[in-house]
């Protein structure tokens, strides 16, 4: 089995931090945060990796090389405009060729193994089979209807929804995904949409499963969210490869080679190499290049800015 991750987002919500870091590379308790994608596919015996960038292509292909560093093998592809999972996932089409595959949102963040649902879908030969999880809030997702195992019907973030169980992120796929790409078309927002070609799947009579996660499942793309997850993998304690002079309360990530002068910091993640010099507090913020500030920084993402 191959994987493909997908990595060309923008990360717009993590602006002005995503200007300077794309990311998939943001780091994640002081681990990269693509790094957790590769343990996750390396558990299921999976090693040779597409990665589909964008305009981070460069920086992506810097930091990560050829994969070896990480124990995995390479590939990238580039997506260049954002049109859709779906879309991007097309890129990888000659490289994957017929093998069967494992499509991988590279934000995604799981706390246990893939290996269930791999064997799942290698032992039923299915023609896909998604991560799905039950969410209290099913409107703001891709969410699969179901008839035992079989997912039914697929909608995108649905106002009024017949099912709680959200799409988590990772989906397997057989060869028979690629006679549907050529076929699909643009949703009302204008992305080809990777709910729409599984829908097309079960339409034409395929066999499609979900396969329910037991574990946590995060994203990392808002201050909100990546706090969290940084949180979570660093458990919840103080991770510190830097200097800081204050005050510090747990969960705090500071970065290697960085450098923290503040009255006290928590909840926060400081980034490798950054200089922070604040007269006052640092709370539930994301700092990272030369950050200056005379007041506070509370619920806030800077990269380079003087207040003073």
């Amino acid at each position: 089995m191959k994987a493909v991750v997908l990595a060309a987002g923008k990360g717009s919500r993590l602006y002005p931090v995503t200007h300077h870091i794309p990311k998939p590379l943001l780091p994640l308790a002081n681990r990269i945060t693509l790094e957790f994608a590769f343990d996750r596919l390396k558990e299921i015996g999976v090693t040779d990796i597409c990665l589909v960038v964008g305009e981070n292509e460069s920086k992506m292909k810097a930091a990560l090389k050829d994969g070896s560093q990480f124990g995995v093998k390479l590939h990238y592809v580039r997506q260049h405009e954002p049109k859709g999972l779906a879309h991007a996932l097309g890129f990888a089409a000659e490289w994957v060729n017929k093998d069967p595959f494992v499509l991988y949102l590279g934000d995604a963040i799981y706390t246990t193994t893939l290996v269930p649902y791999a064997n799942r879908f290698v032992e039923t030969g299915c023609s896909n089979l998604n991560l799905v999880q039950p969410v209290e809030d099913p409107r703001r997702y891709g969410v699969a209807n179901t008839d035992g195992e079989r997912i039914v019907r697929l909608v995108e973030k649905p106002e009024h929804p017949e099912s709680n169980l959200a799409m988590a992120g990772t989906y397997f796929f057989g060869s028979e995904i690629w006679s549907i790409l050529p076929d699909l078309k643009p949703s009302a927002r204008g992305e080809y949409e990777i709910t729409d070609a599984i829908q097309m799947l079960i339409d034409r009579g395929h066999t499609v499963l979900a396969g329910i996660y037991h574990g946590h499942w995060f994203d990392s793309g808002t201050l909100d969210s990546y706090l969290e997850v940084s949180a979570y993998l660093s458990e919840g304690k103080i991770l510190n490869a830097g200097t800081v002079e204050g005050q510090v309360d747990s969960p705090v990530v500071i970065g290697a080679g960085a450098t923290v002068i503040c009255d006290s910091i928590e909840d926060s993640v400081i980034l490798p190499g950054a200089k922070v010099h604040v007269l006052g507090r640092i709370r539930h913020a994301l700092l990272g290049g030369h950050v200056k500030s005379d007041d506070d920084i509370s619920n806030e993402i800077v990269y380079d800015h003087d207040r003073t």
